[in-house]
């Protein structure tokens, strides 16, 4: 997968600068060191919310969905995460369970690190623990505009703004358009836009009869992401 979609919608499903890319070489390089590598196939649990709290993840190749599911059965999107991300960090620290589940969306390649392993270091570390709390406060931060921004506008703008965004990550060029190969259901863009999967379907049927995207089993091309921009900036499309 790459990032060389140019049209961007800024929704925040990924943080801008990956951990292992905040730290100095040779931390980043005993932070590795520490675990072990593994490799997990498309479509493999990594995580498992609620579960308990044994190691962490540094991502090293391919792209993961975190996801958190209410007792109701609604399930929300909440980041994608790839190369250079950390991952179950938080659990780790506070040896809470895990808050979210964790799959791979395609072969993804990641050091594992127990827990202990890495609390000590961290705790011998002041320049890592201060990368670790700007991180979280970044993440905090992209959560808190989201979440803002999709309370002040309606289904149709907080969708258009999700499929600029899963293309400015996962999106590239083809004859049709930008293809997004990121293999996510309808309950999963839903609950990204904290909206009903009832809803979402039924925008996406119109943005497909528009001719703005195309849709297949878990995959989308965006044909006309000029389109996606008007309507993400709440104005009316120009088809």
């Amino acid at each position: 997968m790459t990032r060389d979609a140019d049209q961007t919608g800024g929704g925040g499903l990924e943080d801008q600068v990956p951990f292992l890319a905040r730290l100095e070489e040779a931390d980043s390089t005993a932070l590795r060191a520490l675990g072990r590598e593994v490799r997990y196939p498309p479509r493999s649990t990594l995580l498992h919310q609620d579960e308990p709290t044994a190691h962490v993840l540094l991502v090293l190749q391919g792209w993961t969905k975190v996801t958190a599911a209410h007792p109701n059965g609604y399930q929300a999107l909440l980041a994608l995460r790839g190369p250079g991300d950390i991952i179950g960090e938080s659990a780790a620290l506070t040896r809470r369970p895990r808050s979210a589940t964790v799959t791979a969306l395609e072969d993804v390649r990641a050091v594992v690190i127990e827990q202990e392993r890495f609390r000590l270091f961290v705790g011998n570390s002041p320049a890592v623990s201060l990368q670790l709390l700007a991180l979280a406060t970044d993440r905090t931060r992209v959560a808190d505009r989201r979440n803002l921004q999709f309370a002040s506008v309606p289904v149709r703008e907080r969708l258009a703004v999700l499929l600029l965004d899963l293309a400015r990550i996962h999106g590239r060029h083809t004859e049709e358009g930008v293809e997004v190969a990121v293999p996510l259901t309808k309950q999963e863009l839903a609950g990204a836009v904290s909206a009903s999967r009832e809803m979402v379907q039924r925008e996406l049927k119109v943005l497909r009869e528009r001719g703005v995207v195309h849709t297949g089993r878990r995959s989308l091309v965006i044909m006309r992401p000029d389109v996606l921009h008007r309507i993400a900036r709440g104005r009316p499309p120009a088809l």
